[in-house]
């Protein structure tokens, strides 16, 4: 299997389809966002920098996202490929993205773009719900995501938590800059012959479906 690129704008899907290829094909799930959170935590100065940059809804400095997802890729999981969202998010980093792969013997693989309209996004963001014990993913926006008890998972009853950047003023600074600096990617990616669309304003089983009909086309 080779690498996998997710671009999307935020709460376009991209971890929840990221976790279905990771279980069906055994593939990591390379999140810089999950990597960043998981360094914010720690009591150093790196961490509580991170920690700072997302609470204000802005991005990690390229040179310590570099640093972060070298070291991460570099893991023995990796080598068989991964699923990477959330990088690159402009052109001088899909460039140096490209240096981190030839550095480490990979491939570019498959570039995934999920697009969805602005007022959908926006109902997912101020809806969106997290377990904090198992991760499962929730919206009280939507019915057919909505858990069965309000702040109760229906996996394994945990307590249901929303994220410090998951409001609309965050996710509109989060979305302009998606729009200024991502999106140019995709003429980018499409040069190469790599880019595949697909319509993520549809139900998580269908969008699965139609990122699996890429998949298995190109193996």
């Amino acid at each position: 299997m080779k690498n996998i690129i997710f671009i999307a704008p935020p709460a376009a899907g991209k971890g929840t389809q990221s976790a279905i290829i990771e279980n069906k094909y055994n593939l990591p799930h390379i999140s810089t966002g999950d990597i960043f959170r998981e360094e914010s935590k720690k009591d150093t100065e790196l961490g509580r920098y991170i920690a700072e940059v997302l609470s204000n809804g802005g991005l990690v400095k390229d040179e310590i996202t570099y640093d972060l997802l070298t070291k991460r890729l570099s893991c023995e999981d990796c080598k068989n490929g991964y699923v990477l969202d959330g990088f690159p998010r402009n052109i001088e980093q899909a460039y140096k993205y490209d240096e981190i792969l030839k550095k480490l013997h990979q491939e570019l693989g498959y570039v995934i773009m999920l697009d969805i309209p602005l007022d959908t996004l926006e109902k997912r963001i101020t809806g969106r719900r997290i377990c904090k014990d198992c991760g499962t993913v929730y919206n009280i926006n939507s019915n057919l995501e909505k858990p069965t008890v309000e702040s109760i998972c229906d996996k394994c009853n945990g307590r249901l938590y929303q994220r410090n950047d998951d409001n609309i003023t965050s996710f509109k600074q989060r979305y302009n800059l998606y729009i200024e600096k991502t999106k140019p990617l995709l003429d980018y990616y499409k040069e190469k012959g790599i880019l595949y669309v697909i319509n993520g304003d549809d139900t998580v089983t269908n969008i699965a479906k139609k990122i699996d009909e890429v998949l298995k086309e190109g193996m």
